[in-house]
Parts: C-alpha cells; structure tokens; sequence
C-alpha cells in the first residue's frame, strides 16, 4: 500500500519519505529545516504542532535548530515557513492524508506556513476511503482535514496556481516504529 500512497501523492506534487525509526525521521527533519534555511526571522522558522511525534523523540535536537517554535499561534503560524504536525491516517488510493485537526495548532501549521511538513505513522496508512471508514468514526471528529498534495488552483483563468489556499509544498514523513493517534 505504501508504493500505490506514494505514486499516488507524487502524481500530485507531493514529496513523499519513509523511515523505520522516529530517530530516522528526526535526523531527516532536522537537515531538512536546515536545508531549507529555517531561522529566527519572519518568513523563515518553523511552527510545531503537538502530537505523539515529539513524545518518541529527544526535542532538544529539534530545538537546536534556530527559529523551531514548539508554541503556535495565528500570528506565528501565518509567518512561518514551515509547518510541522502529524496526521492520522492516509488512503492510498488516492494519496490523501487524514487529519483530526480539531486542535487549532493543527490546522495553523498545516494551512498557513509556505511547506507542510506531514508525520504520518505507517501503521495509518488505509487502502482507501471505505477501509478508513471502517476503522473510524469520522461524526466524533470535530474538524476532519484531508489533504491531497500541496495547495492548487485553477480559479484564476484556468490557469493552476500552487499556494494560493495553502502550502506550496506538501512533505510526507512516514514512520514505521510511530504510534499513531489512530
């Protein structure tokens, strides 16, 4: 299912990884942040949202990298160049990603920073919508968020636009030995 998820998620712009540990993936998100120039300065940190993933990891190593901010806000959140947060579940038919972003830091870090980056534990990953529906009783989700590859439009003349509702990039991070918080 993970090939069928990241072909899926590819074919629509989206970057898909996949590591064993939390550590792999922790050493991954922090030459990540460092690649991309994250820093202590408007348009260029990074906003994280609480989740299961920082409780598997040693934070500090996290932290190390100036201008991660583990507190998010509105403000924080529309200024940052890259959000943070782990989802829930992905259908791999489709390449989406399911979130409970009933918490607001979720739905900060996920729609207002430049990149989303989108923590995923494998054990989440679903065929499709009928199999997720089977595991899950979405009516006890107060804010359901699906997402599927970064931000597009073709509003504007028919023409597509990335970013214009969203992030313009869209990085999956799946980890084999994550609890989820399915």
């Amino acid at each position: 299912m993970y090939e069928q998820f990241k072909t899926r998620a590819e074919g629509v712009s989206a970057e898909v990884h996949r590591f064993g540990t939390s550590t792999e993936a922790l050493a991954f998100l922090v030459n990540f942040l460092r690649d991309e120039g994250v820093a202590d300065q408007d348009g260029q940190y990074c906003v994280v949202a609480g989740c299961p993933f920082l409780g598997a990891i040693d934070q500090t190593q996290m932290a190390a990298v100036s201008g991660v901010f583990f507190e998010v806000s509105r403000e924080r959140a529309a200024g940052a160049k890259v959000g943070i947060s782990q989802v829930d579940w992905a259908l791999a038919d489709t390449g989406t990603l399911v979130q409970d972003a009933t918490a607001a830091d979720k739905r900060l870090v996920s729609t207002l920073p430049f990149i989303h980056v989108a923590l995923i534990a494998t054990s989440g990953l679903r065929a499709d919508m009928e199999s997720w529906l089977a595991d899950v009783q979405p009516d006890t989700i107060g804010y359901l968020a699906m997402i599927t590859g970064p931000s597009r439009t073709a509003d504007i003349e028919r023409v597509l636009t990335i970013g214009v509702h969203g992030p313009q990039r869209l990085v999956i991070v799946f980890v084999d030995q994550l609890g989820g918080t399915n």
